[in-house]
């Protein structure tokens, strides 16, 4: 016969495998769906960062002078400095820039990266969005507009001369991580990162040194989640101008613009949510050249590169 005490000795038994096989069970679920991700091509390990300066990587913009190279940057405690690195992680050029003498250390926290055009028609551009402010303190934000040089991909270290635009925005300091360029109405995006709705706001291409600019709003975006997994934390706009992207920690958000209308009427619309490998720390997203691909990594040193195809 069995005795009471047998019994409930042996369900506490049973509950406990049950207990344990359960997330075993779960994880090697998401390990076989990761996997079939990986073998239908949908994401692609195109490789890792390669040196240690590569630690608090926030922004990733494609070059518009050599395909082959990705410019990379650090966010806050780095100097006014970026990187060229190749689609496998290998840092080629470190190129150093005038920063402003009221940082510490150049900029205070540079958040993103966007390549584009500029006053000379005949010139590719980069874009460093000095734009973080955690606190909501300060009193503006400024964007470093820099010329593509050649000479950038055939040395270990060079120079460049940054112009800078200070901003401010019409409804009070905002932290923000996302910086894009409209190539074909010629506009600098700005996407809020923080609070259940945030913000758009625009400001012209063209600039003089050291200006200081109100920044337009433009709209608001909401998106579903928890906070704070769904703030947003990079974008990109292509280099024809007809696709966009937006990340949060957790999703890619896409869009396809109708025509020349604003890109702030494309993002009024409900968007695409495409395959994404959520990373340790995702603050970097980045189109390839030809708009057919998108790159995205991560903080961390030696983080993973990862490659995406675009719809």
């Amino acid at each position: 016969m069995v005795t009471l005490q047998k019994l409930l000795s042996t369900l506490m038994s049973r509950a406990k495998k049950i207990n344990v096989l359960v997330p075993v069970i779960f994880l090697l679920f998401l390990g076989a769906y990761a996997r079939h991700k990986y073998i239908s091509h949908e994401i692609v390990l195109s490789g890792n960062l390669q040196d240690r300066q590569l630690d608090e990587i926030s922004g990733i913009s494609a070059s518009g002078l050599n395909n082959n190279f990705y410019y990379v940057h650090n966010d806050s405690g780095d100097t006014s400095r970026f990187f060229a690195i190749t689609t496998d992680g290998k840092l080629n050029t470190t190129i150093y820039y005038n920063g402003s003498g009221a940082a510490p250390q150049g900029v205070f926290d540079c958040e993103d990266i966007a390549v584009g055009p500029g006053p000379d028609l005949k010139k590719s551009y980069v874009y460093l969005g000095d734009i973080g402010d955690n606190y909501a303190t300060r009193k503006y934000i400024t964007i470093y507009r820099i010329a593509e040089q050649a000479a950038w991909f055939k040395g270990a270290r060079a120079n460049a001369t940054a112009t800078p635009l200070h901003l401010k925005y019409p409804d009070g300091p905002k932290d923000a991580e996302a910086l894009m360029v409209d190539p074909l109405q010629k506009l600098l995006y700005i996407v809020s990162k923080r609070h259940d709705t945030v913000g758009i706001y625009t400001t012209p291409l063209a600039f003089k040194a050291n200006d200081t600019v109100v920044l337009t709003r433009r709209g608001k975006l909401f998106f579903k989640g928890y906070k704070p997994f769904k703030w947003i934390t990079a974008g990109d706009i292509s280099k024809d101008g007809r696709q966009i992207l937006l990340k949060s920690y957790e999703k890619v958000y896409y869009w396809k613009r109708n025509a020349s209308e604003p890109i702030w009427k494309t993002m009024a619309r409900q968007p695409d949510e495409l395959n994404y490998q959520q990373e340790k720390q995702g603050e970097a997203i980045g189109f390839t050249p030809d708009g057919k691909g998108f790159y995205t990594t991560s903080e961390g040193v030696f983080a993973p590169i990862y490659y995406y195809k675009t719809p």
